[in-house]
């Protein structure tokens, strides 16, 4: 007898930990019903399932790990509770599953073994960046994380640069919180001063700001954000 497929549910998880109230309700009740997760940390997945008001007891939470250092083989493997079919919730460390982070590849996995997949509402701090930011929402890319070597990194902006200037698309990207000052100080030193950056951080936290203004506005004052998560925008 063929056993039918479970479903597989992206769940967002809130960017700043003490923030699970910008969570919908509907969210939390897909969360409450479900017994297997795949996560980046297990510690702090649980610690979101408590702060949801999980119903049942936190160690009944049977939670697979994917992370950046998962290999293919690993991967496939988390699809089995799926295919013995049972409901699976994939929960991103902070955002949304997918997007920048590894769910991408078991999402995938789902699709080819025909796995109903459903994406739940929730906080994407790319989309509340680029709402909050003033620049062109029509036209967007998101380029994740810039190169980690400088040379590399400072080429990168310069292309990201000119593509918000000569195409008049908005360029969305990232960085690991320890390194935000170091991108930050080659953004300044690289980008015309003419140029939009918007600064994002730590959107739906306590202390959110969202702030955009020319290059050489932001060099007469530079903010310090390290260790706190960051949304740079360029434009025109």
């Amino acid at each position: 007898m063929h056993t039918k497929s479970g479903k597989l549910y992206l769940i967002p998880a809130p960017i700043d930990d003490e923030a699970v109230h910008v969570i919908p309700a509907y969210v939390k009740e897909v969360i409450h019903s479900l017994s297997d997760f795949v996560v980046e940390n297990e510690k702090t997945a649980r610690q979101y399932l408590k702060k949801t008001g999980y119903p049942r007891a936190l160690d009944q939470a049977r939670m697979h790990r994917l992370d950046e250092h998962s290999s293919g083989s690993d991967i496939s493997h988390l699809i089995d509770p799926l295919l013995q079919g049972r409901n699976t919730g994939l929960i991103s460390e902070a955002g949304c599953p997918g997007v920048a982070d590894p769910g991408a590849d078991l999402v995938k996995i789902a699709h080819q073994k025909n796995i109903e997949v459903i994406p739940l509402v929730g906080p994407s701090s790319i989309l509340l960046a680029l709402m909050g930011s003033g620049l062109n929402g029509q036209s967007f890319a998101f380029a994740g994380y810039l190169p980690k070597d400088r040379p590399a990194r400072v080429n990168a902006i310069r292309e990201l640069e000119r593509l918000a200037i000569s195409k008049n698309q908005s360029q969305v990207f990232i960085e690991a919180p320890y390194r935000n000052d170091h991108l930050l100080e080659d953004i300044l030193a690289t980008c015309k001063p003419g140029t939009q950056l918007c600064i994002a951080v730590n959107i739906t936290g306590k202390n959110e700001s969202i702030h955009t203004r020319e290059i050489g506005e932001w060099k007469k004052k530079i903010p310090t954000i390290s260790k706190q998560p960051v949304i740079f925008i360029l434009g025109r």
